[in-house]
C-alpha cells in the first residue's frame, strides 16, 4: 500500500479533537465502527436485531483476529476480558506447575497465577526470561510488548528455551497485536484485548489456543453458548461443550462485536506491517527528539517499539493534557504511544510542548 492511500484511508476513519498519544491506554475508534455502534443501538432500540445476524457478526470478529493472528478461526475464543482468558489456562494447571512471568508485567496476565497457592510463581527481569526456563518450568506467560514502558520481549529466544525445556508459552498480545505481527501459531496461548491497538471497543477480547494444549485450559465459564449444539443444549447441564475453541467463549458481547468488526476490518485493509512502520517511525522521532532535550528513554528492547517511556516526566503528563496532547503516566515514567491516526506534526507538538 502506498503511503498516500494509507493517509488517505486514515484521514476518512480519524478526526481526533486533541493530540491523542495514548493508545497503549485504549484506542481511538475509527468512524466505520462508531457508524457500525450507532447502527446496532437504533436496531436494539426499536427491536429489529436479530440472534443470528448478531452471530455473524461474532463470527466476522472471529475470522478477522484468526487472520490478523495467522491461526484457524476454530482456535479463537472470544471473551470481554484478557483476565478471564488468563483465568481459565490459570484454573486448568496442573498441581505444582512452575510458572514464570516477567517483573513488572500486566497485572492480568501475572495475578491468575499468582492466587494459586499450589503453583510456584518465579518472576524474573523480561531480559532474563529465556535463561531462566529449567527442566520444572511448566508455562512462561509473558506480554510481547510491556504496557509500563514498551520494552519488545525476545520472543523467538523466549520460544527457543520452551522448546528445550517442554514448556508451554503464553503470549499476551494486548500491546501488540495491530502494530507488531503476531504468529498465533507459535504460541500455545495468545491473549489479546482489542480495544488498545486494534481499536475495538472495552469489552472485546480474544484467546487462542494451540491444537493439543487444551488440557490446560479450563472450561469452567462455559455456558449455553459454549455447547456444541447451543439452541438443543440451552437447559439444564451442558452434554457436549463446543469442539473447536468456541468451548471456552464467554457470551459475546453483540454491539460491541459490531463495532469491533468494522475497526479489525480496517486494520486488516492497511495491513499491519504497514502500520507497524509508521508507528515505530514517529516513536523513533520522539525518542530521538527527547533524548536531544536531555532525557533518557527506556530502552525498547528486543526490537523498535510503537511506545515510549521516559523517566522523570511522568508528572508533565496533567498539564500536557491542559494542553491537548493525551499521554499517560505509568510507574513514574511518561509513556507516549503512537498509532496509525498520528502523524510528524503530533510528535513534534508533543516535543515543543515538553521543551
Amino acid at each position: 500500500m502506498s503511503f498516500e492511500t494509507f493517509e488517505t484511508l486514515v484521514r476518512a476513519e480519524f478526526a481526533p479533537r486533541t493530540t491523542y498519544l495514548n493508545t497503549a491506554s485504549a484506542g481511538i475508534g475509527p468512524r466505520r465502527a462508531a457508524d457500525a455502534l450507532r447502527h446496532g443501538t437504533d436496531r436494539w432500540a426499536d427491536g429489529t436485531d436479530s440472534f443470528e445476524e448478531n452471530e455473524a457478526t461474532t463470527a466476522a470478529v472471529r475470522g478477522a483476529y484468526a487472520r490478523l493472528t495467522g491461526v484457524s478461526p476454530e482456535r479463537v475464543a472470544v471473551g470481554s476480558a484478557v483476565t478471564t482468558h488468563v483465568g481459565l489456562i490459570a484454573a486448568g494447571l496442573p498441581r505444582g506447575a512452575e510458572v514464570i512471568v516477567a517483573d513488572g508485567d500486566f497485572a492480568s496476565l501475572v495475578n491468575p497465577f499468582a492466587t494459586r497457592p499450589d503453583v510456584t510463581l518465579r518472576i524474573v527481569p523480561l531480559e532474563g526470561i529465556a535463561d531462566a526456563v529449567r527442566a520444572g518450568t511448566s508455562l512462561i506467560a509473558v506480554s510481547a510488548v510491556q504496557s509500563a514502558d514498551g520494552r519488545v520481549a525476545d520472543l523467538p529466544a523466549v520460544r527457543e528455551a520452551a522448546a528445550a525445556h517442554g514448556a508451554r508459552v503464553l503470549l499476551d498480545a494486548t500491546q501488540a497485536a495491530g502494530w507488531l505481527p503476531v504468529a498465533g501459531a507459535g504460541y500455545d496461548y495468545v491473549v489479546c484485548g482489542a480495544y488498545k491497538w486494534l481499536l475495538c471497543p472495552r469489552g472485546v477480547s480474544f484467546l487462542t489456543v494451540r491444537e493439543g494444549a487444551d488440557d490446560w485450559v479450563s472450561p469452567h465459564f462455559a455456558g449455553w453458548y459454549a455447547a456444541e449444539d447451543p439452541w438443543g443444549e440451552c437447559y439444564g447441564p451442558v452434554a457436549e461443550t463446543a469442539h473447536s475453541a468456541r468451548r471456552y467463549d464467554v457470551m459475546p458481547p453483540f454491539l460491541l462485536h459490531l463495532a469491533g468488526a468494522a475497526s479489525l476490518s480496517l486494520i486488516e485493509e492497511l495491513g499491519v506491517p504497514a502500520i507497524g512502520a509508521h508507528d515505530v517511525a514517529l516513536a523513533e522521532r520522539f525518542r530521538s527528539g527527547v533524548e536531544r532535550l536531555g532525557h533518557k528513554a527506556v530502552p525498547s528492547g528486543a526490537a523498535p517499539s510503537a511506545i515510549v517511556s521516559v523517566p522523570g516526566l511522568g508528572d508533565s503528563a496533567a498539564a500536557l493534557a491542559t494542553a491537548g496532547i493525551r499521554v499517560s503516566a505509568r510507574a513514574g515514567h511518561l509513556r507516549a504511544a503512537f498509532h496509525l491516526y498520528n502523524d510528524v506534526a503530533d510528535v513534534d507538538r508533543l516535543l515543543a510542548a515538553l521543551a
